[in-house]
């Protein structure tokens, strides 16, 4: 039996890599966007492309009503990455009232099987920088901040139609990187002003970063090997953001950063940044959330993916070096 995979939030910077790994492999894929998407230009002639919103289930039902007698496998990618502490309702509405439709779709068409893009901020973090592994059961007052929570709670959803019998497994990303992010989310952006000499001071502190394409092929191995109900941590490695910084000096050929502020001084400026992101219409960098994941614990354990999902993460120079080219190819850098 052949399988038609259907991918939501596939203009995204993950979603993106999916796509084009599963056009690459010659598989056949349906691609849901948003009406309007600017970015649905970089996946055209990849895919079939569905307009449609996660949180309205009726303008999703063409995406999901395949005639052929293909398995239908879902990736779930869609979602909102917020570095915000105060609630939102939007984020709210993507990433778990999504989600619960999605699920909801997925039982009434059938579905094969569904892989969820959750991420490491639903897991709950560990004292004194004890390695982070699996769990079974998430709690959104166990973890911080508002994108953590809509993660955990919308994870949890996922569990227990697992438990129910849907065949869904769930994946966790740490903090995405590399290239093909067209849509410009934080770390990439963080790269960009870097390079382009808009980045007086960096900060403090560091994350497990990952490249998109190592976990976009992972999600995909998810899909045919990942187990009914079972996570996996999709992680690379610890790395200061100076470290992070050092690559993209190394990678682009700049002025090596040389001021680093304490992330004291980053959190009590962060408002006054705030105002210039929002009169500048760009996404800030620092704020007081993203301040505090770079002092959290962020030493994720990938032996499950690497065992269960022939899940090999790149060197992080290789993703910086990536990064820079095709920031310089999109004429950004």
């Amino acid at each position: 039996m052949s399988i038609t995979y259907l991918v939501t939030g596939a203009t995204g910077h993950l979603g993106n890599n999916v796509i084009s790994i599963l056009h690459n492999q010659q598989e056949k894929v349906r691609a849901l966007v948003l009406p309007n998407d600017p970015f649905v230009k970089h996946i055209e002639g990849k895919c079939q492309i569905f307009y449609g919103d996660v949180t309205d289930k009726t303008s999703m039902e063409e995406f999901f009503d395949c005639s052929s007698k293909d398995d239908i496998y879902v990736i779930h990618c869609a979602g909102i990455v917020s570095l915000h502490n105060k609630f939102n309702q939007k984020v709210w509405d993507v990433n778990v009232v999504g989600t619960k439709n999605i699920l909801d779709m997925c039982k009434l068409y059938h579905v094969k099987k569904m892989v969820y893009v959750s991420s490491v901020h639903a897991i709950p973090e560990l004292p004194n920088n004890e390695t982070i592994t699996e769990v079974n059961s998430f709690d959104t007052e166990k973890v911080v901040g508002l994108y953590a929570k809509t993660k955990a709670a919308a994870t949890q959803l996922v569990l227990q139609e697992a438990a129910a019998g849907l065949d869904v497994s769930i994946v966790h990303p740490s903090g995405i990187i590399g290239p093909n992010d067209y849509q410009q989310g934080h770390l990439t952006a963080l790269i960009e002003e870097y390079i382009n000499g808009r980045l007086p001071a960096g900060t403090d502190g560091g994350y497990d970063f990952v490249d998109a394409r190592d976990v976009a092929q992972a999600t995909i191995n998810c899909s045919k090997m990942g187990k009914p109900g079972e996570c996996y941590i999709l992680s690379n490695h610890y790395c200061t953001i100076k470290e992070l910084l050092d690559m993209a000096h190394e990678a682009a050929g700049v002025k090596p950063i040389k001021l680093m502020m304490p992330n004291w001084i980053v959190k009590m400026s962060s408002p006054i940044m705030g105002v210039y992101y929002r009169a500048t219409k760009k996404k800030p960098l620092f704020t007081s959330y993203s301040i505090y994941t770079l002092q959290s614990n962020s030493h994720f354990s990938h032996e499950k993916a690497t065992r269960e999902l022939d899940y090999h993460p790149r060197s992080l120079q290789e993703t910086i070096n990536d990064t820079v080219t095709f920031l310089k190819n999109e004429q950004r850098a």
